[in-house]
């Protein structure tokens, strides 16, 4: 039986007693006509009854959730995928090594690093054709960047978790027991040999992708074949890439100690190695939530206390924030402003999020609910990267219509493409803010500016300070000895 089917019958109960109470009041007794005074009356006895019910109703659903809040299993260590230490700091190598990127000028690492919050701390990154780290990352003058990457780099923090089964803010990585090796890819990235977690998946697609790692065609064999739509088989661009990797003499080694052979590397290789990794690397476990669930009474703030009451109670944020990672795993409208080139869907910068993935119109502007795990280190937030600070994205959630609308673009600084400096992002035309304004399905009860900064404090007790820029961190150098990205370029 459902965890809240006590307040679904006390809501039966209610509509009984207003139905019954009704009818009294409607229907003339024995043929006589009701008197004032009883009029009067049952019109009192209607309404204490109606407001004690609501009342009444409304805290079982409270404490229906606060039970289900305390009920919550902590994240334990048993979790997350296991694997050998060589795998795991050979998967750091590759993250941080530029040689998997077409023009051998960006990593992985680049936008998903872990002094930055396993992102990148701006709203949409300059991928292929920049340079530096974090805000100091800006297109260069001999060089530009073509365009800022359409969406903002979602943060890692637990995602090879056995709990996460959808990734990318479409959620065009997913489990699936009727995909190829259990994942579902986009259409002609299929995976050729199993992935030992998602984000192992999860880490071929970036390599595909011209503004972020792929380049443009001409520029490098990679970006040819993946223009020409040739990434799967001995001549595709994952062959290619696995065949440069396999060309460092320290690579071949450390595969080979690995896996015990000497068969050629196959890109499943690099993912698993990298999939490893970031499951590691960017593990938090160790919040004062996860404290609190343990048993520590006292691992909260007061503040803590009450935003843990309200996220998990009035304010509905578990509805979507569900569970110990507070993920759905789910795909929601809520409004987020788009901003900056969009991904090609229809008007001009406009993203129709889950929707280009299912084909079903029912799904735009749908994107999937992050979890919020060490969410206070990983601003800007939103698919599109539009709010740089928790207060100002909770308040849109309250009223994300109204929030939509008034929004400034200004107010985002995107990194410059062409060299120092920042530039004002793209909006969409109007009618198309409208239509995202129209798909909004999120509906919260209004909250006091005193209740808000408690969810804010909640979401502060989500941080694992023992995560804080990765476990493993950065390496001095790596393997192709290209030059490794640093805070201070």
């Amino acid at each position: 039986m459902p965890k809240n089917h006590h307040v679904c019958h006390n809501i039966a109960i209610f509509r009984g007693h207003l139905g019954h109470i009704s009818c009294k009041l409607a229907r003339p007794s024995r043929g006589w006509l009701v008197p004032k005074f009883r009029r009067a009356a049952l019109a009192r006895l209607f309404w204490v009854s109606a407001l004690s019910l609501v009342s009444f109703s409304l805290a079982s659903v409270s404490l229906a959730r606060l039970s289900f809040a305390d009920s919550l299993v902590p994240l334990a260590r048993a979790d997350f995928p296991t694997a050998p230490k060589e795998q795991i700091l050979l998967g750091r190598d590759l993250f941080f090594d530029p040689l998997l990127s077409g023009n051998r000028n960006i990593a992985c690492a680049t936008c998903h690093h872990g002094a930055l919050g396993s992102a990148d701390a701006v709203a949409l990154s300059v991928g292929e054709g920049g340079m530096g780290l974090g805000k100091n990352r800006r297109g260069t003058e001999t060089a530009p960047a073509h365009q800022h990457v359409p969406r903002n780099a979602p943060a890692l923090y637990n995602l090879g978790a056995d709990q996460i089964t959808v990734l990318f803010h479409d959620g065009r990585v997913a489990r699936d027991g009727s995909a190829p090796f259990g994942v579902r890819m986009p259409e002609g990235n299929a995976l050729e040999r199993p992935a030992v977690n998602l984000l192992a998946a999860q880490a071929l697609l970036p390599l595909l992708s011209p503004e972020e790692m792929a380049g443009s065609p001409g520029e490098n064999p990679i970006a040819d074949a993946v223009a020409a739509q040739e990434i799967r088989g001995p001549s595709g661009a994952w062959a290619q890439l696995a065949a440069r990797v396999e060309a460092v003499p320290a690579y071949r080694a450390r595969f080979t100690a690995l896996n015990g052979s000497t068969a050629p590397l196959h890109i499943s290789d690099i993912g698993n190695a990298i999939g490893v990794f970031l499951a590691e690397e960017f593990r938090a476990i160790n919040s004062p939530f996860d404290a609190y669930l343990r048993g520590d009474t006292e691992a909260l703030s007061k503040a803590q206390t009450r935003g843990k009451t309200l996220f998990y109670g009035k304010a509905l944020c578990s509805s979507c924030h569900a569970g110990a990672l507070q993920t759905d795993n789910s795909f929601h409208a809520i409004g987020i402003p788009q901003i900056g080139p969009g991904k090609g869907h229809g008007a001009t910068g406009a993203d129709h999020g889950r929707a280009a993935i299912t084909g079903d119109i029912n799904d735009r502007y749908r994107f999937r609910t992050p979890s919020l795990r060490n969410v206070a280190l990983t601003a800007p937030y939103g698919h599109s990267g539009a709010y740089d600070s928790l207060k100002e994205v909770v308040r849109h959630h309250l009223a994300p219509r109204e929030s939509l609308m008034r929004f400034d673009p200004a107010r985002v600084a995107l990194p410059a493409l062409n060299g120092p400096g920042q530039t004002a992002p793209q909006t969409p035309p109007a009618a198309e803010r409208a239509r995202i304004a129209a798909a909004i399905t999120l509906q919260i009860p209004p909250l006091t500016d005193a209740e808000l900064r408690d969810i804010v404090s909640f979401l502060h007790a989500l941080t694992d300070p023992s995560s804080i820029g990765g476990k493993l961190g950065a390496p001095a150098r790596v393997p192709s000895g290209l030059p490794v990205d640093s805070l201070l370029d």
